[in-house]
């Protein structure tokens, strides 16, 4: 059976891997944080979106079964990250010990075949993150670990080569066949109501994988991440990644630009919904996120 959306907010807070905190007041208030950030009841918080129009094909023991002997952290990348599960180190020059920071393996919640969470704006994954013992990720960590080669060599256009495959990922459900009724994201309201979020499993597409060891950076769903804007001086928010409904989208280097497609390659840097990222509020019902963590490398 293809795997379902979580429906109660014990099960979606009981996703996350949260480190052991002793003092009781701020236990409480990162419990606090948590609870109004996230919860099955609608777009107002994260969650892995609308059951009751949502298209899943895919179980959890097929993608479980597609991970098989792939190593998805190793010791060493594990030390580099401080012990954090499911993510990898940073670094395009050959040498782990450069590596700056770390990335989630896998969509937030960041776990191995469970269905990522959507309605994430970019202030709400900054303050979730931060509760995991994270941070929201820079666009430029994000491009650098869909794009780099570990043992050093050039970069490469997809996470996965450098010609675009609307197989490899989660990037070929088109709207027009998945969806039950059309999609109007005319509002948040309505979006909630009509638009599928036709995710897969996290890490269901095993060549959707960059070569540092990170899935999904393209299709499945967006990701809420930073930048710091040299001409206003100050952090926002940037949007990277596809999502599922891509191919209803997708522009190649032989396709005319056009208002209604893209490029989805690593390096792609559109200027979509940029905010102050305090106060970064844009959601959607295919926008999800990943966390980043500084390694204390000089």
């Amino acid at each position: 059976m293809p795997l379902e959306p979580i429906r109660t907010a014990q099960g979606l807070l009981g996703l996350l891997d949260l480190p052991p905190l002793e003092d009781e007041t701020r236990l409480r208030k990162r419990q606090a944080l948590l609870e109004q950030a996230i919860g099955p009841d609608g777009p107002g918080r994260m969650n892995q979106g609308n059951p009751e129009i949502a298209n899943h094909e895919i179980s959890k023991a097929r993608c479980q079964a597609g991970l098989q002997g792939i190593m998805l952290q190793t010791e060493e990348q594990r030390r580099v990250c401080k012990g954090q599960p499911y993510m990898v180190p940073i670094y395009k020059d050959g040498n782990i010990e450069s590596a700056k920071a770390c990335i989630d393996i896998f969509e937030f919640p960041n776990k191995p075949c469970e269905l990522p969470f959507v309605w994430a704006s970019a202030s709400q994954a900054k303050l979730v993150c931060q509760a995991l013992g994270k941070r929201l990720c820079t666009q430029q960590e994000w491009a650098t670990a869909c794009s780099a080669d570990p043992a050093g060599g050039p970069a490469s256009k997809f996470a996965y080569g450098d010609t675009l495959d609307l197989t490899v990922c989660n990037t070929n459900k088109s709207s027009h066949l998945h969806d039950k009724k059309p999609c109007d994201a005319t509002s948040i309201a309505t979006a909630w109501k009509t638009c599928g979020t036709n995710t897969e499993p996290a890490g269901a597409f095993p060549r959707c994988r960059s070569r540092l060891g990170v899935f999904d950076q393209h299709g499945n769903v967006a990701e809420a991440m930073s930048r710091y804007d040299l001409e206003k001086q100050k952090t926002v928010s940037q949007l990277k990644g596809s999502a599922f409904f891509y191919v209803d989208v997708a522009r190649t280097d032989r396709t005319e630009p056009k208002r209604e497609n893209y490029p989805d390659f690593c390096a792609h840097d559109p200027r979509w919904h940029v905010q102050d990222l305090n106060r970064a509020w844009h959601v959607n019902y295919h926008l999800g996120t990943r966390c980043c963590l500084s390694t204390g490398a000089d």
